[in-house]
């Protein structure tokens, strides 16, 4: 779906972006993460259309942002970190301003205000201004126009900046729902913590360059790592795993167990179904999720560091 190519972008006293590759699949959640300055909102407005590379080339969709921008921004919908909103007006009309603002007819934009309002969790606060939204909902809102004209991608640049615990939850539950429905998402973060919860692929930016020169996985559900752990101690436990199929054995002991496992949901349920079957008293058996912190600072610790 995104596909960048030998990306160069400089400011007058500075190379923001040196020569990042990288591509995005369809359909999926990737956090740009780095600290203050690596280059991240830099890169989110080059893939947005809205700054041209020194060179490079940037593709959307199979469109070149340099060569066909206007169509560009017809599928792509993009939330700066800083956004605004026009305080004096409904929900309804704020919507319906960002859809006819995307060409929408006006029959048709209205329409499009209360499905997005719907989509973002605002359908009671039509007919509120925006300027007594909470900090949440202003976010939600933003969020709603960024879409409302049903784009493939979403950029988000800090998305979940000053939200509370409550609101960064609801946020997540958003954007993968946003996920479930067709679209691609680029979000752009500092906050490790926050992306935990959402994202498929993690490509780290330091220096304009994106370390390890790719997206790093951050779900693998093909090749799931299991922690599966027993009431009481089982000694049968470790010869019963090492002779199914599609487990690779970590670690075991008689009461617990780490394994890699190939199969898909329903094997993984077949397998659980077996085990109890056999007199394993099972207590935990669930994916173990890789820590976003963990891959950052394994990745980033690497020799050689950054390369493009």
């Amino acid at each position: 779906m995104i596909d960048v190519d030998s990306l160069i972008y400089e400011y007058p006293a500075k190379r923001a972006l040196d020569g990042v590759t990288l591509g995005v699949r369809a359909q999926t959640i990737t956090a740009f993460v780095g600290p203050n300055g690596a280059g991240k909102t830099t890169l989110l407005r080059c893939l947005a259309a809205l700054d041209t590379p020194y060179s490079g080339t940037v593709r959307i969709g199979g469109l070149d942002t340099r060569e066909a921008p206007r169509q560009i921004h017809a599928q792509l919908g993009y939330l700066p970190d800083f956004f605004g909103l026009y305080d004096p007006l409904s929900v309804r009309r704020c919507l319906i301003f960002s859809a006819r603002s995307h060409a929408l007819a006006a029959g048709e934009a209205s329409a499009a205000a209360e499905r997005t309002a719907e989509q973002v969790g605002l359908s009671d606060r039509l007919d509120v201004p925006a300027a007594e939204l909470s900090r949440g909902l202003r976010q939600r809102l933003a969020i709603g126009q960024a879409i409302v004209h049903t784009p493939k991608v979403l950029l988000l640049d800090e998305p979940a900046a000053g939200l509370d615990p409550t609101a960064r939850r609801d946020l997540s539950d958003l954007l993968v729902t946003l996920k479930r429905r067709g679209m691609t998402l680029v979000v752009s973060s500092h906050i490790l913590a926050e992306l935990e919860d959402y994202c498929d692929e993690m490509m780290i930016i330091e220096d304009g360059r994106i370390a390890g020169g790719g997206a790093l996985k951050v779900r693998e559900e093909e090749r799931a790592t299991i922690r599966l752990q027993l009431a009481s101690p089982n000694d049968a436990l470790a010869s019963f795993l090492r002779q199914q199929n599609g487990i690779e054995v970590l670690d075991v002991n008689d009461i617990a167990a780490s394994f890699r496992f190939s199969g898909d949901v329903s094997a993984r349920a077949d397998l659980l179904r077996s085990l109890v079957g056999n007199g394993f008293h099972v207590i935990t058996f669930a994916q173990e999720a890789q820590r976003l912190q963990d891959l950052y600072f394994a990745e980033v610790k690497k020799k050689g560091g950054v390369s493009a």
